[in-house]
């Protein structure tokens, strides 16, 4: 059974290869460095006038004046003006702490917000531009997250994590050198029990939420049998399973429980740690630095124990918090280093495309064209296919599934790069045209159309965004969608939903056939544009797809062989090869694997 999806934003061990891509974020930093650097200067003095707070805090608790009263003893007395002024400077120094974070807090978030929007939009003209076969090694869900989840992390990061780290890093820094200033003795002390103790309680605690992860994870696989189990029930009770599917269950339920004493045996040992030893050695630190207060001659005056409690505390509290800090930081990296892996790929431009811009007619020729996909290369899918084109044909596909009919339309539209052989088009390779400007005098209509979220009408526009408003008219009329579309409500602007499931089948496909009219294309591919329809849709899809091929070179791949019957050519493909070739006619006369096509579809021989 599979276990269920976990973060996949994983830490990432700093090495010099993963710390190298992550510098590729700097490249995103680097035209806001000035105001960046501005930033860094009021962290850093944010941090530094905040390390004052405990020495002023110190002085205000502990401060005493001393005087002799009547009958002669010593006593202490804190000055009233002392009292003022060190209340004064403490809340000058909460003043000046809120101004300087103030602005490190607005220049961080503005660095850090143009940084990623510049990375954003880099990425995803990546992403858009990559070949096909990046997107068949890469599943759409983990590219998509790469552009939501990880810039989120690197966004926490850029903005807080790293600021505070830093902070930490300061104020645990600056507070050992004020510790050692006010006592070296009992400073040593401390750094001898209080931040090994902090340190151990911080990993005892990641080592529970860890347990405690496990068994929730397998709380979900336990509830996964419970769904599995009752959504099934019927086969559960039809092959009298009920005892199997229950023993899986109690097994879960009891790795649950496992789990969770064995956590809550952990917890245990970790509040009698926190309780112990933590709360143990501040009393110990306590109990020592008063021992040095006491006597004739005090190694410690009682303000220096003051600021030495509040240093002790507020390090303490730093070092707790570094190790989170820093596992977000190694989140970051990994973020980053999947972006960069993104942003250093070779995108399509690099790979497929040509310098030439030659004016394209619309006549194709294969020659001796051997392809196997990148991902299969143990299975060679086309094995030299040569045929031509000549403007305006109609050439019609026709073999089983698998035998490579798709393959051609995707290299006609040069998708991948070519094994060996190779394609022109008006007597130039593909490879030496520019693949965008290839690629503007093509139009496709798929077996499966996919509408983008949105209306009609920015559906039919994204064939040609600069379309006039009776362009598109004209193009649902002529795709025969007019009819449908004018009986919407709001007609045009009606929203399509998410990839189209407001249409119908034969809707959609209609849309996309105006979509490829609103385009004018010189090559048109149709690929089993009217295999899943319905009688009265295919007529009108068919009808359209006639008015559609008008002066055009067409490329029809086609099951149902009614389709293609007055093609100019018909290639049939077996296994990769062209194994029959010539109009419906001269192949029905030849009686061979056509004819044979033909006879079993019960399609009329003439």
């Amino acid at each position: 059974m599979l276990r269920p999806n976990k973060d996949k934003t994983k830490k990432t061990k700093l090495t010099k290869e993963s710390i190298t891509k992550a510098k590729g974020i700097f490249t995103y930093l680097r035209p806001y460095r000035f105001t960046f650097m501005i930033g860094w200067i009021f962290l850093v003095l944010s941090s530094s006038v905040g390390l004052l707070f405990p020495y002023l805090m110190g002085e205000l608790l502990g401060s005493p004046n001393k005087s002799v009263s009547s009958t002669g003893d010593t006593i202490s007395l804190m000055s009233l003006d002392n009292i003022n002024s060190i209340a004064l400077a403490l809340f000058l120094l909460f003043a000046t702490q809120s101004i300087f974070s103030f602005f490190r807090v607005v220049i961080f978030t503005n660095v850090t917000e143009n940084a990623l929007r510049d990375l954003r939009n880099d990425a995803f003209s990546k992403l858009i531009y990559m070949p096909m076969d990046f997107f068949n090694r890469n599943k759409v869900g983990e590219l998509t997250s790469r552009i939501s989840s990880d810039i989120t992390q690197l966004q926490d990061t850029l903005k807080t994590t790293i600021a505070e780290f830093f902070r930490q890093i300061v104020i645990i820094l600056g507070s050992i050198i004020f510790l050692l200033f006010i006592s070296w003795k009992l400073a040593l002390i401390m750094l001898a029990t209080v931040p090994v103790m902090a340190i151990v309680a911080v990993f005892f605690g990641r080592f529970i939420r860890k347990l405690s992860k496990e068994a929730q994870d397998f709380s979900a696989e336990s509830n996964s049998i419970i769904e599995e189990a009752l959504s099934g029930i019927s086969n559960v009770k039809s092959f009298t399973n009920e005892v199997f599917v229950l023993n899986r269950y109690k097994k879960s339920t009891t790795e649950i429980r496992d789990l969770n004493v064995k956590s809550g045996i952990w917890r245990g040992v970790f509040v009698s740690f926190i309780i112990f030893c933590l709360f143990g050695a501040i009393v110990f630190i306590i109990w020592q630095g008063l021992l040095m207060t006491q006597g004739p001659n005090p190694e410690l005056e009682s303000n220096g124990f003051f600021q030495f409690v509040m240093f002790t505390v507020m390090m303490g509290a730093s070092i707790g918090s570094v190790p989170e800090l820093y596992a977000g930081i190694q989140k970051a990296i990994g973020a980053t280093e999947n972006l960069m892996n993104i942003i250093q790929e070779k995108s399509e431009r690099e790979l497929l495309t040509g310098r030439m811009h030659p004016e394209i007619k619309g006549n194709v020729a294969f020659n001796r064209v051997s392809f196997t996909y990148p991902q299969r290369n143990d299975i060679q899918v086309l094995h030299e296919i040569s045929f031509d084109a000549k403007t305006n044909d109609t050439i019609a596909l026709v073999g089983s599934s698998g035998s490579g009919k798709s393959t051609i339309a995707s290299l006609i539209l040069n998708y991948y790069p070519l094994e060996s052989g190779e394609i022109l088009f008006d007597g130039n390779r593909a490879d030496q045209i520019d693949v965008e400007h290839l690629r503007q005098h093509m139009a496709i209509v798929p077996q499966e159309v996919t509408l983008f979220g949105g209306t009609i009408h920015e559906n039919i526009l994204f064939g040609n965004p600069t379309a006039s408003e009776e362009e598109i008219v004209e193009a649902a009329k002529k795709a025969n969608a007019w009819e449908f579309i004018s009986s919407f409500p709001d007609g045009m602007n009606t929203q399509v939903g998410d990839r189209g499931i407001q249409l119908s089948g034969g809707q959609k496909q209609r849309i996309a056939i105006a979509r490829a009219i609103i385009k004018n294309p010189t090559i048109l591919i149709l690929d089993e544009a009217t295999s899943a329809l319905d009688s009265e849709s295919e007529r009108l899809v068919q009808d359209a797809l006639e008015k559609l091929m008008v002066g055009r070179t067409s490329f029809v791949i086609a099951h149902r062989l009614s389709t293609i019957k007055k093609a100019d050519k018909i290639l049939v493909i077996q296994h990769g090869q062209i194994v029959e070739s010539g109009t419906h006619d001269s192949l029905i006369m030849e009686k061979g694997v056509y004819a044979n096509l033909v006879d079993l579809q019960g399609v009329e021989m003439s």
